[in-house]
């Protein structure tokens, strides 16, 4: 190999420099650092979904002709399409007065800004297990009660019957209002108050500048959340699986499971049905991508803060605390009185209460495993994900020098939230059941899962204090002679403690209860909480899979006590 140098400078003057770059320069070298990560990552998160999609166009795309060709499709996305419209109406109604409700409590009562993230944090299937129980046609708990008002007083059953799309569409529409209450409560903060105090000062209502005023200057974020919370209602998977199986209410990502679980497991089909929610969740990460550009224009703005410029509520605070009531506290109700009973019936006797359910989960080895399994596979996966978002968040603040390369690692890294999680799990159930990583059956599965669902998490909780702290620190360290990787070890990290801990909390919390990934790649030898919940639903043990679903709630409570504790009372809103 024939090594080139550079020519001596003589004294006519310097020689033209060498066409030829050093591949040793630290430019070159931190760009070859970044291809190989950006490889790994894309490896991890884009090769499940391009295996899928090379499945389903084998023999002639016949996974497509399967998939699209059978008798029940149209129902199918029918139902898909409209819980997650009907949803997304819901969620934009009542996150929007939730923010609003939440810009305006009373002194003393800022801590209620945090209830309307609660069923973000909350596992999703206890809750579908707790409305189940609250609101099945003949043993629910609310439905007796409602029997006995004069105007149902002759039914057998119901009212109120769960098990339908429109209890569904509601019970979604509940869980999606957290995610529009964080975008809109975002939003909020990016208003000038001096325009609305302009607007009041001028004479208009208070009702009137919200509607012709503070409406339209949300309109961006509430189409963007809107947007996001549409998706999230297209790849729902947790509520029409437990409560729309028996009642023939099937939607896209059951029936996607459906054909990887039952014999013969039509896996070609199953890639083929999820691709439309793919596409159209790839889309919406590039929208998102191209619409917020350079995040650094987010970091401060202009003019006064948002604050209310109303007088505090107190109905707002009342609309908060019935949200809590109604989206967290009465579905947990109902799994503890389940949990509880020796049967689930629609009478609740409190002599006859008992911990024997807790007894018997606990003392079968099935549970405890479960439990085990769940809090070493969310901390390997905490352990992995949080550096890995740690550097992408480094590349997205100060990788000016890259920007292609940072630009694709800032789409590889957001894919995971635009495709929804059953497509993940059946993507990686699929890679890694064949040649060259043999892992199905392994704890590596679905760890790889949970740091494929993970990353965008862990960048943005990181990203969001990187952009807060700026640069003057950083450039402070450099300029006095400290490198790269000495100034992130004694500047960075420390300012990012309490941020970094609150988020490994936070996504402990969000990994333990994980479901329709882990659900898909788990085997018996490596079942987790969520899973086990499911099986004794499927067998018809509720009050077990109740105890169950309490042993998650309890576990999800500490670890969001933790991530209050080591992140602030802010670091929820992170997510």
């Amino acid at each position: 190999m024939t090594v080139l140098q550079a020519r001596p400078v003589t004294a006519s003057g310097p020689v033209e420099p060498s066409r030829f770059a050093n591949p040793l320069q630290p430019r070159n070298l931190n760009r070859a650092a970044l291809i190989v990560f950006i490889l790994i990552l894309g490896y991890l998160i884009i090769t499940p979904l391009v295996k899928l999609q090379r499945e389903a166009f084998s023999d002639g795309a016949a996974g497509y002709s399967q998939a699209f060709g059978a008798d029940r499709i149209g129902r199918t996305i029918g139902y898909t399409i409209g819980l997650s419209l009907g949803s997304l109406v819901i969620a934009l109604v009542l996150g929007t007065a939730l923010a609003w409700s939440a810009s305006r409590l009373p002194s003393g009562l800022g801590f209620l800004r945090i209830v309307p993230i609660l069923p973000i944090v909350v596992p999703a299937v206890a809750s579908v297990a707790g409305w189940a129980f609250l609101f099945s046609p003949r043993p629910g708990y609310l439905n007796a009660l409602l029997r006995k008002l004069p105007w149902w007083s002759d039914l057998t059953e119901g009212p109120v019957d769960v098990y339908t799309l429109p209890w569904i569409v509601f019970i979604t529409g509940i869980g999606l209002s957290s995610f529009v209450f964080l975008f809109v409560s975002a939003g909020f903060q990016n208003i000038n108050s001096e325009i609305l105090e302009a607007a009041q000062v001028s004479g208009s209502s208070q009702i009137k500048v919200f509607f012709k005023v503070t409406l339209p200057l949300l309109r961006p974020t509430l189409i963007y959340g809107g947007s996001v919370a549409f998706l999230l209602g297209l790849g729902q998977f947790t509520a029409p699986l437990l409560l729309g199986t028996n009642s023939g209410v099937t939607v896209i990502t059951t029936e996607m499971y459906f054909l990887t679980t039952q014999t013969p497991v039509q896996t070609a089909a199953a890639a083929a049905l999820g691709s439309p929610l793919m596409v159209i969740g790839l889309l919406l990460v590039l929208f998102q991508k191209l619409a917020l550009g350079n995040q650094k224009r987010f970091v401060t703005h202009g003019g006064k803060a948002f604050r209310s410029s109303g007088r505090p509520s107190w109905l707002g605070a009342s609309f908060i605390v019935l949200y809590f009531v109604i989206s967290t506290a009465l579905p947990i109700a109902a799994l503890t009185f389940v949990s509880l009973s020796r049967f689930w019936s629609s009478k609740i006797d409190l002599t006859k209460l008992t911990t024997a359910n807790f007894d018997s989960v606990m003392s079968d080895s099935v549970v405890p495993t479960a439990i085990q399994n769940s809090l070493i596979y969310s901390i390997v996966a905490v352990a992995i994900a949080l550096p890995v978002g740690f550097i992408v968040a480094q590349v997205l603040v100060r990788g000016q020098d890259f920007p292609v390369l940072r630009t694709i690692l800032d789409f590889v890294v957001a894919v995971p939230l635009g495709v929804p999680a059953v497509i993940f799990g059946i993507g990686f159930l699929f890679t890694y059941s064949e040649g060259p990583f043999v892992l199905y059956g392994t704890p590596w599965v679905l760890i790889l899962v949970y740091v494929a669902l993970m990353v965008p998490f862990a960048t943005r909780m990181q990203l969001s204090t990187m952009l807060a702290l700026g640069d003057q620190y950083i450039e402070a360290s450099r300029v006095s002679g400290a490198g790269r990787l000495r100034t992130n070890i004694l500047i960075l990290l420390p300012l990012m403690r309490s941020s970094l801990a609150g988020a490994a909390a936070l996504i402990f919390v969000l990994l333990t209860h994980e479901f329709s990934a882990s659900l898909l790649v788990r085997s018996s030898t490596t079942q987790v909480m969520g899973t086990v919940l499911f099986d004794f639903w499927n067998t018809g043990t509720y009050p077990l899979a109740a105890a169950v679903a309490l042993i998650m709630t309890g576990v999800t409570a500490v670890g969001v006590g933790l991530a209050v504790l080591l992140g602030g009372s802010e670091s929820l809103s992170k997510l």
